[in-house]
């Protein structure tokens, strides 16, 4: 037996055959080492890095802080001049004289909001089909360059979108805008002018041209956890008789759909964002916002943007700060909803 009470039994060399065995000591364990030195550089490290980490959280916290600190000082002053109701006029910006300014957001929230539902509808299901078709259906040689390609979409400049969509698009979807405007006028969603429908720079043609450029978004990030679901089920679920649809349907969604949701809110942030591609589109229709795809209008992003000339004076730049404000805070809404409905499907999971 040894000091900790331990001991093993060995054969006797000495008297083999005999069954004799002798009690033979497990070596001690080697001590645990307590050099200080050691120990103090490891403990550094780790205040160091975690320092580190806390430092890059807290800068964001601060950065996001600042961004806010500085809209709402330079919109009071221009707020307080203003003598139309903030949230509820939705007529011009009258800023000529900045003694008695007349702005509101009720138009700008309401064809920011529009387009960008009407583009995230269009672009969820394909993303959702680009995702489960690369990682599931693909052969391996074929998904790398095709992710590829749909990632190069984010590569491309605003700019040349909005070029693309009022000149390229626009044309090609004006015989089908107008047979929806003709045939299904009698729904809201429809019914305008055919006079705008024909000039093309409408939100049917912004919408599409917005989801063009937040599929990548959405797809990649999707594909990334499409691709993270455990082999073990999907080889269990095909071991009992699934078929591969069977096996994205009730594996492969259900362990991704946080995920997909999340890049879906993404992408929602980058619409609601969208500037230059909607100035280009949107700036030629004349026809006021009335709830129609075949309308114009302003986003808050190309507001801000056809009025960069106005920026010389403080409160006529403060006006267009406070609707960056209102901006700043539904983007910021929208991202914590999505953090929420992810939190909370993850907690059910």
């Amino acid at each position: 037996m040894t000091d900790n009470g331990m001991t093993v039994t060995t054969p006797n060399p000495a008297g083999a055959g005999s069954g004799e065995v002798i009690a033979s000591p497990l070596p001690a364990p080697e001590p645990i080492s307590t050099n200080p030195s050691k120990g103090a550089k490891v403990r550094l490290g780790d205040r160091i890095f975690g320092g580190l980490a806390q430092g890059a959280g807290v800068a964001i916290v601060v950065l996001i802080a600042a961004i806010a600190v500085f809209l709402i000082w330079r919109a009071v002053p221009a707020l307080s001049r203003n003598e139309a109701n903030f949230f509820t006029y939705g007529g011009n910006w009258i800023t000529t004289d900045t003694s008695k300014m007349q702005f509101g957001i009720l138009d700008l929230i309401q064809v920011t909001v529009f387009v960008s539902v009407f583009a995230l509808v269009l672009a969820m299901p394909v993303a959702l089909g680009i995702a489960i078709f690369l990682t599931q259906y693909s052969p391996r040689r074929l998904s790398g360059p095709l992710a590829y390609v749909v990632d190069l979409l984010a590569a491309v400049p605003s700019i040349v979108y909005g070029v693309w969509g009022l000149y390229v698009l626009a044309p090609v979807l004006k015989p089908f805008a107008v047979w929806l405007n003709q045939n299904l006028d009698w729904l809201f969603l429809f019914k305008t002018g055919t006079a705008s429908v024909a000039g093309g720079g409408t939100i049917f043609t912004a919408g599409i041209v917005l989801a063009v450029m937040i599929l990548p978004i959405i797809t990649a990030v999707a594909r990334e956890v499409f691709i993270q679901t455990p082999r073990g089920q999907i080889e269990a679920a095909l071991a009992l008789g699934a078929t591969r649809w069977e096996v994205v349907r009730t594996t492969v969604l259900p362990f991704g759909l946080s995920g997909y949701i999340s890049g879906a809110m993404l992408g929602l942030g980058r619409a609601l964002g969208e500037t230059i591609a909607l100035l280009i589109i949107l700036r030629g229709t004349q026809s006021a916002f009335g709830w129609s795809l075949f309308d114009g209008g302003y986003t808050f992003a190309s507001k801000i943007a056809s009025a960069a000339s106005e920026f010389n004076d403080q409160y006529k730049a403060g006006a267009y700060i406070a609707a960056g404000l209102v901006l700043f805070i539904l983007t910021f809404v929208v991202n914590s909803l999505a953090r929420a409905a992810v939190a909370g499907r993850g907690a059910k999971s």
